[in-house]
């Protein structure tokens, strides 16, 4: 996804290599399929649900927990019924749980059906658009579709799902998945039912209903790309998101087969910019213009389809592995597209994000296991300062090894969830390096070094001599800077590899001429803060 606006507050990390996940997850049940079954009405807020939930034993159990938001002020879901293998069942609603009476062997499966209504005080947005229409828009991440559906809402459950829909004639409805059924059942009400077969987290399990116009953009080999906008702004829409067609095919063959059966792009009361639904993008209303500006939030919504949606991060604090992919691989699809001038000028423009948060929040690394508020997550760090992470890891590795290792990683943890413990392994098997000294000083440290780089020639010798000092830089700190040295004509005709490490690190070498000056960092390739103090 990305954000629109947020303020966060962090604390210092404990550098640990696995997060502290503030959900109290239940090892011995994975769910394995959701039906949610929903009535909407044009006159009212409420929503009437029956859900049927097909759960996994891993190990017997005497009672076992669903999440689902209970009554109060503010709105919720009142329990009508609840059965478990087709008998009432005793169960207590409170707090947000939803605590089964059931017991079970290890290997049996147990089918909850549990019949509800109520009005959503949070994941399911219904309200008017821009033009003054009802819509409904779920909205779930990262932990809000317990608001809505009853569920195990944390991103390590995956599982595949079935929206089914009855709603007035009038409205479209997407949902994850294909198509299964869209029937007119009187004047006034239709059902569409939409089926994900797909494993996926319920942070990207949504339906939208809205007065769409629907353009059928084309196909991606076996994959349909669709456009799903207001049908006041149809032009401008159909238009602003047929882009998508081009980016999935470009991200495909830059990551692999894509992982679901469409590619949906909507319009939407998404409270982000973007949101990554799984093949069910939603977008910010505002997102539709005439004009094509949103390609970088397109392209970042789509590769989350692999980054996010397919390769999970297991638990929240691990985020970057969904949004810092996203990010870094928009400006891959861009140099893919552009060329890699492209590619450099994306990741300069990361740069003030990065050094404004930074400022505000000098001791917070990349993953802060000391966050309990998981909605605080999102923040340049795991957006522009992991994009950067990737970036420099390539440089580290190599192109060949690091495509191949995110090609791999991706293969291995797609329909799965991973840590970032996992992505290193991964990437330690595909470059023959032991990369731990680099995940731990950019993912677990609050590393963002400023650098002073003084340099002097010695023409008799014919020597350069470079000085680049750090104050508190741990010698323990590994910075590979790129110095590029100008011939007379102001061009770089060489470029040279200083080692930084420690508060003073110098080098010489041979250089025929006297240089007309040297340029920190000329192709990109490190986070840091680089001034050139000259001679």
């Amino acid at each position: 996804m990305k954000p629109i606006l947020h303020t966060l507050i962090f604390a210092l990390c404990p550098f640990l290599l696995f997060g502290t996940d503030p959900y109290p997850l239940n090892p011995a049940i994975d769910v394995q399929h959701y039906a949610f079954r929903l009535q909407l009405s044009a006159e009212t807020n409420n929503i009437v649900g029956k859900t049927a939930i097909e759960i996994l034993l891993k190990q017997d159990v005497e009672t076992f927990a669903l999440d689902l938001q209970n009554e109060t002020a503010a709105g919720g879901m009142k329990i009508v019924t609840l059965q478990v293998n087709g008998q009432q069942t005793a169960y207590r609603h409170t707090d947000s749980k939803i605590s089964i009476d059931a017991s079970g062997k290890a290997g049996e499966m147990l089918k909850v059906v549990i019949e509800y209504e109520g009005v959503p005080a949070d994941g399911l947005i219904i309200g008017t658009n821009l033009f003054g229409e009802k819509t409904f828009f779920g909205d779930n991440w990262p932990d809000r579709a317990h608001h809505w559906l009853p569920t195990v809402d944390h991103p390590s459950d995956k599982a595949t799902c079935e929206f089914i829909i009855e709603a007035p004639i009038y409205y479209q409805v997407v949902a994850n998945g294909r198509l299964k059924e869209e029937t007119v059942l009187s004047y006034e009400t239709k059902i569409t039912h939409w089926i994900e077969s797909v494993p996926i987290s319920t942070k990207v399990m949504v339906f939208g209903a809205a007065t769409f116009a629907v353009d059928h953009v084309g196909w991606v080999g076996d994959i349909p790309v669709s456009s799903w906008v207001y049908h006041q702004n149809r032009n401008e829409g159909f238009y602003r998101y047929a882009q998508a067609k081009e980016i999935l095919a470009s991200l495909q063959d830059i990551i692999g087969p894509y992982p679901f059966e469409k590619l949906a792009n909507v319009q939407s009361k998404t409270k982000f910019g973007g949101m990554e639904n799984a093949g069910n993008i939603f977008y910010y209303e505002k997102s539709v213009s005439g004009e094509r500006k949103i390609e970088g939030l397109i392209a970042h919504e789509v590769a989350h389809q692999w980054f996010g949606n397919s390769a999970s991060e297991k638990d929240w604090h691990h985020v970057w592995l969904s949004e810092g992919f996203a990010t870094y691989f928009t400006q891959v699809y861009r140099e893919k597209t552009y060329g890699m001038d492209s590619l450099q000028a994306g990741m300069k423009q990361m740069l003030p994000k990065i050094n404004e948060y930074r400022a505000k929040h000098p001791t917070s690394p990349i993953v802060d296991t000391t966050i309990t508020d998981i909605k605080t997550l999102l923040s340049p760090n795991v957006y522009q300062k992991a994009a950067w992470v990737l970036h420099m890891l390539r440089k580290q590795i190599g192109d060949d090894a690091f495509f191949q290792g995110v090609r791999t990683y991706y293969d291995t943890y797609k329909l799965s969830n991973a840590l970032t413990a996992d992505f290193q392994a991964v990437m330690e098997r595909a470059s023959g390096q032991q990369l731990g000294w680099f995940f731990d000083q950019w993912i677990f440290q609050p590393l963002l070094p400023e650098l002073a780089l003084s340099w002097k020639y010695n023409k008799k010798l014919g020597k350069l001599s470079v000085e680049v000092k750090s104050s508190g830089l741990s010698k323990s700190v590994r910075l590979p800077l790129e110095v590029g040295i100008q011939g007379a004509d102001g061009t770089i005709s060489t470029i040279k590899t200083i080692d930084v490490s420690g508060e003073s690190t110098t080098a010489e070498w041979d250089v025929a001429e006297m240089p007309a000056g040297v340029v920190a960092d000329p192709n990109v390739w490190l986070l840091a803060k680089v001034k050139v103090v000259g001679q």
